[in-house]
């Protein structure tokens, strides 16, 4: 193998090479975040075209998770539902697509749910009532709407669900 001057081995990589993380660590857009941080808020960041990671449900500390108008695609990874110290889970105004898993209903904790502004489509499941602080009514903080949700609504959102584009 090609030795660099300093001795290290060349890994062949030049710009974007693959972040490893400790053991510690989880690796997420090509950053290391602690395994024990209760807090994550890369709000406004340029994540265009990429997908949320199945690795961001190994954040199992985290309380404030907000990824609010990064450009994100894809589906919600199933793994984000065991958060389950989750507070406040903001998705809001990106591009994700897909239905809702049932899962979401282990949030038990969460006081807010931002998921408006996205692709997301379905039906919403009814274990999102099960969140017991969580408020869809106007001036709560459940929002769903700007979405391709369809009904029958739960009980919890009916009437609430806002502007869904179900055309």
């Amino acid at each position: 193998g090609v030795v660099l001057s300093g001795g290290a081995p060349y890994s062949g990589c030049l710009g974007d090479c693959p972040v490893e993380c400790d053991d510690s660590s989880v690796e997420l857009w090509g950053q290391c975040y602690e395994g024990s941080i209760t807090s994550l808020n890369l709000a406004y960041s340029d994540l265009s075209g990429q997908n949320i990671p199945s690795q961001i449900g190994d954040l199992v500390n985290l309380t404030f998770l907000n990824l609010d108008q990064t450009g994100l695609t894809g589906e919600i990874p199933v793994e984000i539902y065991n958060l389950t110290n989750l507070t406040y889970l903001n998705l809001k105004n990106n591009d994700l697509s897909g239905e809702i898993h049932e899962n979401i209903g282990d949030l038990m904790n969460l006081t807010a749910l931002r998921y408006q502004g996205n692709n997301l489509s379905g039906v919403i499941p009814s274990s999102i009532c099960n969140i017991p602080n969580l408020d869809f009514s106007s001036g709560g903080d459940g929002a769903i709407y700007n979405n391709a949700l369809c009904g029958p609504y739960p009980e919890c959102i009916d009437g609430f669900e806002g502007t869904q584009d179900i055309s």
